[in-house]
C-alpha cells in the first residue's frame, strides 16, 4: 500500500484527517443511484474504474451498492487511535466499507469492528455513546475546509496537496516540494 510505503521510504508522520464526504447521508445509508442522482454519473464505469485503483494498490473493494454516513465512524477512529494498535482501524473500517459493505454509521457494526482488533465491546459502547471525539472530528472537518479539501484521498504535505488516488512518484513529488526528507 502506498501509505505504508511512504512511511517506510520517507522520515514522515501519517495523520488521517476525517472529512465529511456526504455529511447528510442517513445512518441507514442510500443506495449509490440516490446519492449521484442527477449527477450523469455512469456508476457501473465508475465500480469498475474504483475496482481496478484498488487492485492496482492491493485493496479490496467488493461489489458497493451503498453508501453509508461516516460521522460516527470518524468519531470511533479518532478514539481507536488512541489505544494500542489503534492506527490499524482505518484499514478495518476500509475493509467493511468497501470491501464488504458493511453500515458504518451503526453503533453494533463499530463495535464488532473494534472487537476483531481486541477492545472490549463495553469499552467501545461508552466511547460511542458519550461523544468524546466529536470536537476532534469537528476540528478536523474544519481543516479540512480551509485546505479546500473536496474528495477523498486528499494527501497534504506542508503547503502541498494532492487529491484523489495518486500514483506513487505523485506523492513523492508531493513530498519532496514539501521539504520531506528520505530515510
Amino acid at each position: 500500500m502506498r501509505i505504508e510505503r511512504l512511511r517506510t521510504e520517507w522520515d514522515i508522520d501519517i495523520r488521517f484527517v476525517h472529512f465529511p464526504l456526504h455529511p447528510k447521508t442517513p445512518t441507514e445509508g442510500m443506495t449509490l443511484e440516490q446519492l449521484f442522482a442527477g449527477r450523469g454519473i455512469d456508476i457501473s464505469a465508475a465500480q469498475v474504474r474504483m475496482k481496478q485503483l484498488m487492485e492496482i494498490e492491493g485493496l479490496p473493494y467488493g461489489d458497493r451498492r451503498m453508501t453509508y454516513n461516516s460521522r460516527l465512524a470518524q468519531e470511533f477512529a479518532a478514539f481507536m487511535v488512541t489505544q494500542p494498535d489503534g492506527e490499524q482501524i482505518h484499514n478495518r473500517l476500509f475493509q467493511a466499507y468497501f470491501a464488504d459493505g458493511i453500515n458504518i454509521a451503526l453503533i453494533e457494526n463499530l463495535i464488532e469492528i473494534a472487537s476483531g482488533m481486541g477492545v472490549q465491546e463495553s469499552v467501545c459502547r461508552d466511547e460511542l455513546s458519550t461523544g468524546h471525539y466529536r470536537s476532534a472530528v469537528d476540528q478536523d472537518w474544519e481543516r479540512s475546509r480551509k485546505l479546500g479539501v473536496t474528495s477523498v484521498p486528499t494527501f497534504v504535505a506542508g503547503q502541498h496537496a494532492a487529491a484523489g488516488a495518486q500514483p506513487y512518484d505523485v506523492l513523492e513529488q508531493l513530498l519532496e516540494h514539501s521539504g520531506a526528507v528520505r530515510r
